[in-house]
């Protein structure tokens, strides 16, 4: 049976164990084509993604203060279950908004967007001290933020569909 017309391709599951996995497959995208299960095509993910990989190495943006509140709520009642569900789930909610400032314009390039991403990831991996803390999870070690990390990413290259060669 055919797809519908204009109906996105399923997602991809992923579960990245190490960066260099995830360099791999933002390489394979880049050189083999892509389609999108999702709104943001690669030069967008890979942004975003360089973009929250140095928050915790470099310090999360301040919210306007109603927002810092609602955060600090947040972090205070919920966070901690809802990291914990996060990495025994392996796997982050689709949907959630993000920062407008940590996603790109679409339309960029993305093999570019995949060598912006590599020195980000080879910092983060190689940081061995204290890790800025979340404004909604709080702090935690390396393991958990090396992680976390993962599955983000795994989250939203699952996102973009390789093109059968």
């Amino acid at each position: 049976m055919e797809d519908p017309v204009g109906q996105e391709p399923p997602r991809r599951r992923m579960d990245f164990r190490d960066f260099d996995a995830v360099v791999r497959d933002a390489e394979s995208l880049a050189t083999g084509g892509y389609d999108r299960a999702g709104r943001w095509d690669l030069a967008q993910v890979c942004g975003h993604l360089a973009e929250w990989m140095s928050f915790p190495l470099d310090g999360f943006p301040r919210p306007p203060w109603p927002i810092r509140l609602m955060l600090g709520a947040l972090r205070k009642t919920i966070g901690r279950r809802a990291l914990r569900t996060i990495l025994e789930r392996r796997s982050m909610r689709s949907g959630i908004a993000t920062l407008r400032a940590t996603v790109p314009a679409p339309g960029g390039d993305g093999a570019a967007a995949v060598e912006r991403l590599r020195p980000v990831i080879a910092r983060f991996h190689a940081h061995l001290g204290p890790f800025h803390p979340s404004p909604l999870f709080g702090a935690w070690g390396r393991e958990t933020m090396t992680q976390l990390q993962l599955i983000h990413c795994a989250h939203h290259l699952g996102f973009l569909i390789p093109r059968s060669r």
